[in-house]
């Protein structure tokens, strides 16, 4: 079988991670663009479209183009690797197998790492393929048409994992560490989730005590749900740990991660655990007992582990879109191959309205999916910094719309469908937990609201301190007043149908109203609610439905627009999927709006509160059985 690694390393200069810059005096640096993502600088405009959109702004430099990172050369390698990959899924690995013994043998590991999938984003000098995002994108979407279980043991790995070290990690430890999480075959977890912690990463209670001499921490604590920890050596994982204010020298602690190796002593793991899904995909308990790690091996600042902790997550998140992407074109492939064939009242399925509805929505949320993981790979790829929403809102609408599809390909297969022979079940099992890990769809809801309107808070306090010295901030002043009065009474509003083709200059209209509604209602829930909008969750919720409908909208508006423009052979069908989207979506749109302006909506949203809280008190039901007799 072909290396993949033979491939990749051949040509290390192309390898676009790594990019070289010229400082003031001239002198060439070498940057890794993924940490440069999360630098801050208060004076950098944010070029985030879904930031600028809580604003009411219109920022189209991460969208139209569609983003085209690579150049020939680097396409050229992508390429090379997709028929090695497809031949170790079909010839090497057995997905049915690795799911019926919750288990991957030694000879399908060993095929791995031979092919170098398990180090695509560790630089060829140090052992690994140095792929770019949307480089490895593509080696996701392959894997996770086959075997979702099995895509998640490599990203549990190569992502996040490795991510630590290749993000924060200093010279001497990308020099020992990353050697060895790539050629040296060693396995890398990563171990943030508590038993008593989970959405809320900021309350772990693992501790680390430094030494009187200085020259390590000890730490204690456990963790649950650790991707790979059963095969893993390498841990990155998050302790509190003491830390002195250096300006008031008060003492408090502070999150902070580490490197860990297994080999230090007092890290052992627990049985696999039994879950649903991804059963080859080993899932254990992490436990620490009095660890000994150097000083050495604290990866990043003393007191930054929850930035790193998050930045991790958020750099890795397309990478389930990727994997789902590629599960969603194998599901539509065996609902179109099943209505194509299947007679029922002597027509074959497909002559039906119901079924030609379903597999056309199928395949457009397939196409949205695949076009949002690109769309955020690509300007990562290109250097992006403000992805941090755009990767949340592919992760939420991702995750959900591979549960979609699956569902609907076993419904359209009928009883074929819920048979283990057809292989949808077992993708719809590995499926489920995708909405939950790596930051729960409900929760990541919640923050692109919060974050984005804590955006337009502060644009709008801006405006409110610029009004009050109008003649020394007339610019201010008119620019904002103007765009907010434009849109009040339906005109300057946005447009969007300069960056798009002809073909969709009606999609690109139901886009730019969302767009505009939504600001508008954004402004007013802070005018109503100002600090206290953290607390309506129920309102929130529509909030981010609505940002995820119109970026979704915005995106494969591009997308399309790059097939037309290109003269692509899909490009009618891309165009119609366009099409299709931006209706269903701008009228979901419309509809949230209502549901958060709307009294009898709030109103109602009071009632389930209060059914809830019920239930709870309950531990149950709050109503008798209709034949329930006293």
């Amino acid at each position: 079988m072909l290396r993949l690694s033979t491939i990749v390393r051949a040509s290390a200069h192309r390898n676009v991670v790594i990019k070289l810059v010229q400082n003031s005096k001239g002198a060439s640096t070498k940057i890794d663009v993924r940490a440069a993502s999360f630098l801050s600088d208060s004076q950098r405009p944010n070029r985030s479209f879904l930031m600028n959109l809580f604003g009411g702004k219109l920022q189209t430099i991460e969208l139209f183009p569609y983003p085209e990172p690579l150049d020939e050369e680097q396409k050229d390698y992508a390429r090379a690797l997709v028929d090695p990959v497809h031949k170790f899924f079909k010839e090497v690995n057995d997905a049915t197998r690795n799911d019926d013994t919750s288990n991957v043998n030694n000879q399908t590991i060993d095929a791995l790492w031979d092919l170098g999938l398990l180090s695509v984003y560790v630089p060829p000098e140090l052992g690994g393929l140095g792929l770019c995002n949307v480089q490895s994108v593509l080696m996701a979407e392959i894997s996770g048409s086959y075997d979702l279980a099995l895509s998640l043991l490599i990203g549990a790995h190569k992502s996040i994992g490795t991510k630590g070290i290749l993000l924060y990690g200093s010279d001497q430890q990308k020099q020992k560490y990353l050697p060895m999480l790539s050629s040296g075959r060693v396995f890398g977890a990563f171990a943030l989730t508590e038993p008593g912690t989970g959405s809320d990463a900021a309350s772990v209670k693992t501790e680390a005590v430094l030494s009187p001499c200085g020259k390590f921490y000890t730490i204690n604590g456990s963790k649950l749900w650790i991707s790979g920890g059963g095969l893993a050596d390498i841990f990155t994982t998050f302790a509190q740990v003491e830390v002195t204010d250096e300006r008031t020298g008060e003492k408090r602690n502070q999150m902070t991660a580490f490197i860990v190796e297994r080999s230090f002593g007092g890290v052992s793991t627990g049985p696999p655990e039994d879950k649903m899904g991804l059963k080859c995909s080993v899932t254990n308990e992490l436990f620490l007992d009095d660890v000994r790690v150097p000083v050495g091996n604290v990866l990043g600042e003393l007191g930054g582990g929850f930035k790193i902790a998050v930045n991790i997550l958020n750099s890795g998140r397309y990478g389930l879109g990727a994997m789902l992407s590629g599960t969603m074109k194998a599901c539509i492939e065996k609902a179109a191959n099943h209505v194509s064939d299947r007679v029922q009242f002597k027509r074959k399925l497909i002559e039906f309205e119901n079924v030609q509805e379903k597999l056309a929505m199928m395949a457009t949320h397939h196409y949205v999916a695949q076009s949002l993981t690109y769309m955020v790979s690509g300007n990562m790829d290109k250097g992006s910094v403000d992805f941090h929403l755009e990767a949340a809102v592919s992760k939420v609408f991702c995750t959900e719309a591979a549960w979609y599809v699956c569902d609907e390909a076993i419904q359209l297969l009928g009883g074929n469908g819920f048979m283990k022979s057809s292989g949808l079940e077992r993708f719809l099992r590995d499926i489920r937990v995708f909405r939950i890990f790596e930051g729960a769809n409900d929760v990541l809801r919640m923050f692109i609201a919060l974050t984005g309107i804590q955006k337009a808070g502060k644009d709008l306090r801006e405006l409110q301190k610029a009004l009050k010295n109008p003649l020394g901030n007339l610019g201010v002043v008119f620019a904002e007043g103007t765009r907010r009065a434009g849109r009040s009474v339906g005109f300057g509003g946005t447009d969007l149908r300069p960056f798009v083709a002809s073909e969709l200059q009606n999609a690109a209209k139901q886009c730019a109203e969302s767009t505009d509604v939504f600001s508008n209602t954004v402004e007013s829930l802070l005018r109503i609610h100002g600090k206290g909008i953290a607390e309506r969750q129920f309102q929130l919720a529509r909030v981010a439905d609505c940002a995820i409908d119109i970026y979704s909208m915005a995106t494969v508006l591009s997308r399309a627009t790059r097939a037309v423009k290109a003269n692509l052979p899909s490009a009618e069908q891309e165009l119609l999927m366009a099409q299709i989207w931006c209706k269903e979506a701008s009228d979901r749109v419309h509809r949230n709006i209502n549901r958060i302006q709307s009294a009898a909506f709030q109103e109602n949203y009071q009632r389930m509160a209060i059914v809830a809280k019920h239930i709870s008190a309950q531990r149950g039901i709050a109503f008798t059985n209709p034949m329930e007799i006293d």
